[in-house]
């Protein structure tokens, strides 16, 4: 219950948080907060009220916040059943900042680092103290974790080098920074799966959307929700 209901209340402020990220970046993290908690009001209540169009938006804003928290909720139960502690407290943390950075990406087209640092950061801790030394490896979690980051900072910007002429937009910087932060919770072997299945994802979302460009964090944050539940 707990988990359902820290995904529930953190899903409805998801739409809220990535508004007022769009509203203030690039913004220092001090800034970032003050802004969340206190955002500036241009737009006065009776003008609110009266228009139209801005009830209509707030209808949808309002459906987004509830279809975030059904989402949210519903990994975050999934998570207390799938796993044991303290792994699944640390794995909330992850698939909590994923959800926020999917909705940031897709409204601004950006990864901002004061949340992909700490996520990087996170994974180190987790491979640090919530995995356990397994005999039968010569590395340790944390090694693996390492390593991990290394590898999805590194391999994008390998495919970078060859996709650059055709396609310059292929890797964003916040791309391959997530993609780095989520080598060092998923560990070295889960890279290359990470980075085709979220190569895959994208295409179908491309298709779906009859477009050929767009943001590629949400793919990323898709596949990585995967992985969680079916490689870890």
């Amino acid at each position: 219950m707990f988990y359902a209901i820290c995904g529930f209340i953190f899903g409805l402020l998801i739409p809220y948080m990535a508004r007022r990220f769009a509203k203030f970046m690039p913004a220092t993290p001090a800034y970032a907060l003050y802004r969340i908690i206190w955002p500036v009001k241009k737009v006065s209540k009776t003008k609110r009220q009266n228009n139209a169009k801005y009830r209509k938006l707030i209808k949808k804003y309002i459906m987004r916040s509830i279809g975030w928290a059904i989402v949210s909720a519903s990994l975050s139960c999934a998570l207390y059943f799938c796993f044991n502690q303290p792994e699944r407290l640390w794995l909330l943390f992850l698939i909590l900042s994923l959800l926020l950075l999917y909705e940031i990406d897709e409204r601004m087209l950006l990864l901002p680092d004061m949340l992909t640092i700490p996520l990087l950061i996170g994974g180190f801790a987790y491979s640090a103290f919530a995995l356990s030394y397994n005999s039968d490896y010569i590395l340790s979690p944390a090694q693996i974790s390492v390593l991990g980051a290394i590898a999805g900072y590194i391999l994008p910007v390998i495919a970078s080098i060859f996709l650059i002429k055709k396609h310059p937009d292929c890797f964003g910087g916040g791309d391959i920074k997530l993609l780095s932060a989520l080598g060092a919770w998923l560990g070295l072997e889960a890279v290359p799966y990470l980075i085709l299945l979220s190569s895959f994802i994208f295409a179908i979302i491309s298709i779906v959307k009859k477009q050929r460009a767009g943001a590629f964090g949400p793919s990323i944050v898709i596949g990585a929700i995967i992985l969680v539940f079916f490689y870890i």
